[in-house]
């Protein structure tokens, strides 16, 4: 796949952060970055930069549904696997959700986000998934979800998790390129996303080089990430597509080994008994 639209690209290694528990001005610990994760709070000491790359700049176009290159000197190609609905939501919608939000507790998280959990706790590495203190999804999705359910692309979509995060400029904060497990998670990543429009980064290596696709996410819209673009694209939010403050939350659904025929259909069952009862509060 030719690509000659590139930048070189010096990438920057995160600084390995130590958390800072040094309250903040909006009155919350400052960090919670862990490891090689960072934001603009901990970026103190030096950073070490690996050798440049080459990346190929591609912008999605929603109405062909194909990738194409930013200053238009290489042939487009299809992307198949992104929905996107505009104006999936209503402003005074947004106005509701995010206010019930504000009125919970936000968690501080890595790479400067905030996030409220509604979901199993689950260890990804030894595969176990704890149900106790799981109550369900909140109240104000189940017209949400019922309104996802209208469209042929979600029509038997059946979200078992919700993941608010909440991004702010001043933290610096973003969130790495990174594919979705998808031993407990399904096929379809489903996002609504609240407060201004974003960028979403669709990352592939090639060779020693990068394709990177633009995807825009406009305020209030809604995005579906399923087959190639779930499973093969890595995603990402750059710190640089955050200039107001961003609100979004994220649906996943089951994967077939805890649907019905699968082998652990028992606790599927039993977690979505449990999501769609609607009278979740964050973990």
């Amino acid at each position: 796949m030719a690509a000659p639209c590139v930048t070189n690209r010096a990438t920057v290694s995160e600084t390995v952060c130590e958390t800072v528990s040094a309250p903040g001005a909006d009155g919350f610990v400052v960090c919670a970055c862990k490891g090689v994760r960072s934001c603009l709070l901990c970026e103190k000491g030096p950073t070490q930069t690996e050798p440049a790359q080459i990346v190929h700049h591609y912008e999605y176009d929603t109405v062909e549904k194909r990738a194409v290159c930013a200053d238009g000197r290489a042939a487009p190609f299809a992307l198949p696997g992104i929905f996107l609905w505009d104006d999936f939501i209503t402003a005074q919608e947004e106005a509701e959700l995010v206010s019930h939000m504000d009125q919970d507790t936000w968690t501080l998280s890595q790479s400067g986000r905030r996030k409220q959990d509604f979901g199993p706790k689950v260890n990804f590495k030894k595969k176990k998934v704890r149900v106790a203190h799981f109550s369900g999804l909140p109240a104000l999705s189940r017209r949400l979800v019922e309104r996802m359910q209208q469209d042929n692309t979600l029509c038997d979509f059946a979200p078992v998790e919700q993941c608010n995060l909440d991004y702010r400029p001043e933290r610096g904060a973003h969130i790495e390129p990174h594919l979705d497990d998808s031993w407990l998670w399904g096929e379809r990543l489903v996002t609504v996303n609240m407060l201004s429009d974003t960028t979403l980064t669709l990352s592939l290596p090639q060779g020693e080089a990068e394709l990177q696709v633009a995807v825009p996410l406009r305020r209030r819209s809604l995005l579906v990430l399923s087959g190639p673009a779930r499973h093969v694209w890595k995603h990402a939010i750059h710190r640089d597509h955050i200039s107001q403050r961003r609100v979004c939350s994220t649906f996943r659904e089951l994967s077939k080994e805890f649907l019905p025929g699968g082998a652990q259909a028992e606790l599927g069952s039993q977690l979505l008994h449990t999501a769609l009862s609607f009278s979740g509060e964050p973990l």
